[in-house]
């Protein structure tokens, strides 16, 4: 099987179950940000010094199954970007960016500050330099004040403001999982469009990714697709199920297949993109017609 979904406490299992996951070359580490949410089976109100102790425990335990060069990807808020400096450079990973997601969201208010309209995500490796980075081209939609269009799009850089996050309203729209009475079964849900561009730019088809905070398996949906192994710990059981009927039923509104033509400047596409998606080469100077087997 080419995913493992284990219903597990992460650090228990990574403390213990180690040789069960084996080598991994790439993390996206999600864990709740200790907001006092409200979790089935975590406690989201941890005092701050025994939550850092904990994830810098993970990302050391983590650190110990990466190979060398692997990557993680460590989202939280953007006031813990201090703590996620610290806990990086404690456990071993040597920072490269800090990404920041601008999230096409509304901005939150505050009286006392300016409103908050991003994350960080923290991208790291395992040594001195990446094992795996592809260099992605986007071509995201053109400034009102350009006079010319694009010819071959642009580097994506460490501002990522063209992925929307999965709001709780209209904007989550059908990729959002939903119980019988139309709830959310998770909140916090990452959107498929965030994951494809990480996988992408941090392994190669074959490669071996791991989620050990799984949520409702976004990581594994897209790894899939992409032809990478995928490995996830999920403490909630519920979110696993919903994790294992996801990946079994392919849902049409988790199909990575609508994005790849913001990918179609990326030099070697089709080595990085898995290679049952077939490009009808007949229509000369575009990517955008394509298919799978």
């Amino acid at each position: 099987m080419d995913y493992n979904i284990v219903q597990a406490n992460c650090l228990d299992y990574l403390t213990e179950s180690q040789n069960n996951i084996g080598k991994v070359d790439l993390t996206f580490l999600d864990p709740p940000f200790n907001q006092k949410k409200d979790y089935n089976l975590h406690n989201d109100n941890m005092v701050e010094t025994e939550y850092w102790d904990m994830m810098t425990e993970i990302s050391k335990q983590i650190n110990l199954i990466t190979s060398d060069g692997g990557a993680i990807y460590f989202m939280q808020r953007e006031k813990n970007t201090e703590y996620v400096l610290r806990c990086l450079r404690k456990s071993g990973w040597r920072l490269k960016n800090i990404i920041i997601w601008k999230k096409k969201t509304s901005a939150v208010p505050s009286y006392y500050k300016y409103g908050m309209q991003y994350q960080i995500i923290a991208y790291a490796v395992k040594g001195e330099k990446a094992r795996v980075f592809n260099k992605l081209r986007i071509s995201p939609p053109l400034p009102s004040n350009y006079k010319y269009k694009r010819q071959n799009g642009i580097y994506v850089t460490d501002v990522w403001d063209d992925i929307r996050e999965l709001t709780s309203g209209y904007f989550a729209g059908d990729e959002a999982l939903r119980n019988e009475n139309g709830d959310r079964v998770h909140k916090q849900q990452s959107p498929i469009a965030l994951l494809l561009r990480i996988i992408l730019s941090s392994s190669n088809v074959g490669d071996t990714i791991f989620d050990p905070f799984a949520g409702t398996g976004t990581t594994l949906v897209v790894a899939k697709q992409l032809q990478r192994i995928s490995f996830g710990i999920e403490i909630d059981p519920d979110n696993v199920k919903h994790i294992n009927n996801r990946l079994r039923n392919n849902n049409k509104s988790d199909d990575i297949l609508k994005y790849y033509k913001e990918y179609k400047y990326t030099p070697d596409l089709n080595t990085i993109w898995p290679s049952n998606l077939k490009i009808d080469t007949r229509i000369p100077n575009t990517l955008d017609i394509f298919q799978y087997e």
